[in-house]
């Protein structure tokens, strides 16, 4: 019976090993103080034990089943998910930065941005490490347009949408946190910036619908179709999930966050549009998650909703982590907005785009960086019964 109570002590190892190692690991984030859930239970948003989107959501939950349907579609259609060389980028420094006058937006890649509005300085979600997630995730296709994060000047805000790993980053934190003036973010996002070192006073939590200024840009945290959560072995249970409007008296922007194609972009376009630019999610979709990310046909649509002038795809063309190409988001998208006569904007990692400009660029420069093969259809490439 030895072998038994070896047995049994491994597996009461291994139970007790998971359930500290993310007390642990930094990386993995902090636990929600009794007075922060006893606010977020009030919230409208949160029924029963989570945040949850009004509309019925469903996320993707493997079984072996659909891992062997991806595993085949993936032998079958051999999607490119990794460039064959480096992404063309346009390099920054910290002067060219400081030297910007015009409200700007630069893209580094996945869903990360830096924003100017009014002379004020912002990192959208910004998500710089070489992998998309503190264990295994996917390796960053390129380098970072800039040497180090110590390119960047002094920041007046952080303004995050969710707590997964590819948008609220440790390492990336940990590194900024001593030059951002704010940390703004929705419910839920409080407890790991704590435990990452930011002080209590530079975090401002917020739920749907409200609103805060800063400096003269008006911030409105708005609905996504979504989930959160950074634990190991569970999906959802984490904080809230949002979209932004950023504008001031002269400008006007919409930053999508992560999400589904849903109704609450309507109602963000008839309250707060239309906008100059729209920074919307396109890329890592599939029809098995499709209530929590968009195909590019409906970012498209999405992007109408809102009644956006100029739509720049975001959520590409840094990580693979879904089964399409890692060109075919910006590929559906370009035809897509062509037939809607949609103003699309494709810079490179680290350009520059003037907002409200009507120059703004559109090279078809992925083009470059591989093969761009138009491949036999799969299920994840299928136009959801959210497209009716």
């Amino acid at each position: 019976m030895m072998w038994l109570f070896v047995l049994i002590c491994l597996v009461v190892l291994l139970a007790v090993g998971l359930d500290l190692f993310p007390k642990l690991y930094p990386p993995f984030g902090g636990k929600p103080s009794p007075e922060d859930m006893k606010r977020y239970r009030q919230s409208p948003n949160y029924k029963g034990t989570k945040f949850q989107y009004p509309v019925e959501t469903k996320m993707f939950k493997p079984s072996p089943g659909s891992w062997i349907t991806a595993f085949r579609e993936y032998v079958q259609r051999k999607p490119q998910l990794k460039p064959d060389r480096p992404l063309p980028q346009v390099n920054l420094t910290r002067q060219m930065i400081e030297e910007l006058r015009d409200d700007t937006a630069v893209w580094f890649g996945h869903s990360s941005l830096f924003l100017q509005m009014g002379g004020v300085r912002l990192l959208l979600d910004p998500m710089f490490s070489i992998s998309s997630s503190p264990i295994g995730g996917s390796k960053r296709f390129s380098g970072l347009p800039f040497g180090n994060l110590n390119e960047f000047p002094p920041i007046d805000a952080l303004v995050l949408s969710h707590d997964h790993y590819d948008h609220l980053d440790y390492g990336t934190i940990r590194h900024l946190k001593d030059r951002v003036g704010r940390f703004i973010g929705p419910l839920g996002i409080r407890c790991h910036l704590e435990r990452w070192g930011v002080a209590p006073g530079q975090i401002e939590e917020t739920d749907w619908w409200e609103e805060l200024e800063l400096q003269g840009v008006r911030l409105a945290c708005t609905p996504a179709r979504h989930f959160s959560g950074r634990a190991l072995f569970k999906q959802g249970g984490g904080g809230l999930w949002c979209s932004w409007v950023l504008t001031t008296p002269k400008t006007r922007v919409y930053f999508s966050g992560d999400s589904g194609y849903g109704p609450h972009f309507k109602e963000i376009g008839e309250k707060y549009g239309p906008f100059d630019l729209t920074l919307m999610e396109c890329g890592q979709y599939d029809d098995r998650w499709w209530d929590i990310h968009m195909l590019p046909e409906q970012t498209a649509r999405a992007h109408l909703d809102v009644r956006g002038n100029v739509l720049l795809p975001i959520h590409w063309g840094a990580f693979s982590l879904a089964m399409h190409s890692w060109y075919d988001p910006v590929r559906r998208l370009t035809e897509e907005a062509k037939q809607r006569g949609i103003p699309l904007a494709t810079p490179k990692i680290g350009e520059p785009v003037q907002i409200g400009s009507s120059d703004y660029p559109t090279e078809a420069w992925w083009k470059l960086a591989g093969s761009t093969r138009n491949a036999p259809g799969f299920r994840g490439a299928r136009p959801s019964s959210t497209m009716k």
